[in-house]
């Protein structure tokens, strides 16, 4: 395959963009380690939160690596080109990692819920126990669901261009250079968009809307602001991720729409793990105090 979002740009251009997203790529991987490894090693933040937000940053190091170091090289060189089985392991890693994210997030959200709406019981019921089997059990129901996926996906018919119009190999774009009927590879696309990113996000909303209900009935004004300050990250997060995620699965790929789904991809695939760790460090002052004390910043 070729992917055609590094083919249409000068060798200036292709030069300027290397630069941009190799420092996108660096920050992400830097912000990310570093709030992963603040978290494993300063025991304040040995909490359930932490502990998925520790899972988040890996995720996301993975998640950028599986697109960024092709993009970068497809800038360098000018050749938009990859084999047939590094697509499908592209594209097998990048919905895989991003669904596990989906799940994480509503793991995230449940963690919130039961501090605010149930903090007697918050230590029994988030225990490391169930916090763990949360985590594996996101990667153990996703992966051999996306395995199905990338497999029907792969073993169609692809006899016209094998031109892509994207940075990277995803469902739709693939689809779409299959001349074969697709309908119940888009019948599989849609039911996977439903239970592992919409029905995560509605669960997200359920949850916040209890906890907002909660929030409301606490009779100080500075215990409603410190519940809001403990969500305000997580909520910045969903926002970001989902926002540019669902406008882009929930509409059909055209190649009218192909430079508009490209920039909605890019930023749900890049810009939001680069802003993530931004968002946890500067809203959450335990992780700032343990930046400090890691760093010896008095």
């Amino acid at each position: 395959f070729t992917l055609l979002g590094f083919t249409d740009h000068s060798s200036l251009q292709g030069f300027l963009c290397f630069t941009v997203f190799l420092a996108i790529y660096l920050v992400i991987l830097t912000s990310n380690s570093l709030i992963a490894l603040i978290t494993a090693m300063d025991s304040s933040l040995h909490s359930p939160m932490y502990f998925f937000l520790r899972n988040l940053s890996f995720l996301e190091i993975c998640y950028t690596s599986v697109t960024l170091p092709k993009m970068l090289l497809g800038f360098l060189t000018e050749d938009g080109r990859i084999s047939f089985l590094g697509c499908a392991a592209q594209m097998y890693f990048l919905v895989s990692l991003g669904s596990i994210v989906c799940l994480l997030l509503v793991a995230m959200a449940y963690d919130r819920y039961t501090a605010i709406c149930d903090p007697l019981h918050y230590s029994l019921i988030m225990s490391r126990g169930l916090c763990i089997r949360l985590v594996l059990g996101s990667w153990l129901v996703v992966t051999p669901v996306q395995a199905g996926q990338t497999y029907q996906v792969f073993t169609l018919p692809f006899c016209a261009s094998h031109d892509l119009h994207h940075f990277f190999c995803d469902v739709p774009p693939l689809l779409e250079l299959a001349c074969a009927d697709t309908f119940w590879n888009e019948v599989m696309l849609y039911t996977i968009i439903l239970v592992f990113v919409m029905l995560p996000f509605f669960l997200i909303v359920i949850s916040y809307g209890k906890i907002i209900r909660v929030i409301l009935k606490m009779p100080s004004a500075l215990d409603r602001r410190k519940a809001f300050s403990t969500c305000s990250s997580h909520l910045g997060v969903v926002s970001l991720f989902y926002g540019s995620a669902t406008v882009i699965y929930l509409k059909r790929w055209s190649r009218d729409s192909a430079d508009t789904d490209k920039y909605l991809a890019l930023f749900y695939t890049i810009v939001t793990p680069m802003f993530n760790p931004v968002i946890y460090s500067l809203r959450n002052k335990e992780v700032r105090i343990a930046l400090n004390r890691l760093l010896s910043i008095k």
